[in-house]
């Protein structure tokens, strides 16, 4: 199966924009906000596809049944007007080959620090070591903090082509061969699955909370940063890793030079910007690339 990376479809909701009104929250309320407002984005592009192509699919499926009652020329009508739906969408500019029409979010939250990753990941071994195999592996799974999720997507390519394909058969008096390439297309969608972790999205939010307090709670801006801090290190010590050029090391040393400057002068106001900035490069390139796969069972 070959692999590819979901672009910027969910991720870049997720990632780049949070709008927190209350800043007189503490740090946990915060990621809690953080992972709410993560999910809720998410959720909200469940029906990605436009109307023509949602109408392009109920006439392809009108199609179908058409044909399950030998009306051909009303089959050929329905196909018609389906890749007239489609060309529309084709015609746009920077349309994607793969037209996201729905999507699953599933949330995995480890609610600990980063030193209770350390002492399951201790459990772990230990239970290993004394043959309690399928007991370290419930523990192992539950270290997870992240959003997963699967998008599923209409292929625009090839979509339009098994409906020519189907209006030939027709024309060439073939209804069974046109019905066949109909219930194929209609059954045949990509799945493409990104991780999205958790402690980076709370570890952002963090910060930007930090940076709007920082001269008015100096106090509570420190407490925040702590906490980015510590969600950095669970990230890390849950294995979560980016093919950023910022680095775990170089993000938690911005952090100390951000929490320095606010317990002085407090003039972190480029400081707190390019730790930000560093973060979501960080996250946008976290490595979540997974199989993808055709659902063969949807029948969207």
């Amino acid at each position: 199966m070959k692999k590819t990376l979901l672009s910027t479809l969910v991720a870049s909701l997720l990632l780049n924009n949070f709008a927190i009104a209350n800043t007189n929250l503490s740090s946990k309320e915060v990621s809690k906000n953080a992972l709410k407002t993560a999910t809720k984005d998410a959720k909200s592009h469940q029906v990605k596809l436009v109307k023509e192509a949602l109408s392009s699919l109920e006439l392809s499926a009108k199609a179908v049944k058409a044909l399950d009652d030998n009306k051909s020329d009303e089959a050929k009508k329905d196909i018609e007007l389906a890749l007239g739906k489609l060309e529309g969408i084709l015609s746009v500019k920077n349309t994607p080959k793969l037209l996201p029409i729905e999507n699953r979010v599933v949330v995995k939250n480890f609610v600990g620090t980063a030193d209770d990753v350390k002492k399951a990941l201790a459990e772990v071994k230990r239970l290993l070591t004394v043959g309690k195999v399928q007991e370290a592996g419930e523990l192992l799974i539950s270290l997870q903090s992240e959003l997963d999720i699967t998008v599923i997507n209409l292929p625009l390519v090839s979509y339009p082509d098994a409906l020519k394909l189907a209006s030939k058969y027709l024309i060439e008096n073939k209804p069974q061969k046109a019905k066949e390439v109909l219930v194929l297309a209609l059954n045949t969608f990509t799945e493409i699955e990104q991780v999205i972790p958790i402690p980076l999205i709370n570890s952002l939010n963090l910060v930007l909370v930090a940076n709007d307090i920082a001269k008015s709670d100096k106090e509570q801006a420190l407490k925040h940063l702590a906490m980015a801090s510590d969600e950095l290190k669970k990230a890390q010590e849950l294995g979560y890793v980016s093919k950023s050029t910022s680095t775990y090391k170089e993000l938690q040393d911005l952090i100390e030079k951000t929490e320095k400057e606010v317990k002085g002068p407090n003039k972190a106001e480029k400081l707190f910007k390019e730790l930000a900035d560093k973060l979501k490069e960080f996250k946008n390139k976290i490595l979540s690339t997974h199989d993808t796969k055709e659902d063969k069972n949807s029948t969207k």
